[in-house]
């Protein structure tokens, strides 16, 4: 029911324009030209058959711009329409910048392990340990890995695994990073 009023309050402002022209003596010889080129350049609109919705139609595109904007009150009213917030047609409206929100980093679940340096006396243990924890070094190539530190020694490793390597390697005298 609230959509067949806004229509007919839709045709009945588009009949004024589009269906009278004729029915508004104009006085300025520009404004006469523009109603002649709207009324040939855009077919009107077809009417309903209904005289009843022709009367309405025709009480309504009589009425003053105050007495329409009445009309459409009463109508939301008594129909229960609630108001809908329209886009404005203006100028596009200045952004009120708001206080920037501080967002949490998300908390890191995949660590690199990385040896940075080892006391001298702890060395044959830190080779031991880092050719125990990747099995396809040989001894000879784990003294290499050792002495050419900063060095990664494991990566993509969860939180906890990479707290423990890195307690173990800590506690043989090493300095362990977490990537």
């Amino acid at each position: 029911m609230a959509s067949r009023c806004a229509n007919a309050l839709r045709a009945a402002s588009r009949s004024r324009s589009f269906i009278q022209p004729h029915a508004f003596a104009f006085r300025s010889r520009t404004l006469a030209t523009a109603a002649a080129e709207a009324s040939t350049s855009t077919p009107p609109p077809t009417l309903p058959s209904d005289p009843k919705l022709t009367k309405i139609v025709d009480e309504i595109s009589g009425l003053t711009l105050l007495q329409a904007a009445d009309l459409v009150t009463l109508l939301k009213s008594r129909l229960n329409i609630q108001e809908i917030a329209m886009p404005a047609a203006g100028p596009a409206p200045v952004a009120v910048e708001e206080a920037p929100v501080e967002e949490k980093p998300k908390e890191k679940t995949m660590f690199n392990v990385k040896l940075e340096s080892f006391d001298a006396a702890a060395k044959p243990k830190i080779i031991r340990e880092v050719k125990a924890m990747i099995p396809n070094l040989t001894l000879i190539d784990a003294k290499k890995f050792v002495e050419s530190v900063p060095k990664v020694l494991k990566e993509g490793l969860a939180k906890e695994d990479a707290e423990k390597l890195k307690k173990t390697f800590v506690d043989l005298g090493g300095v362990v990073v977490l990537e």
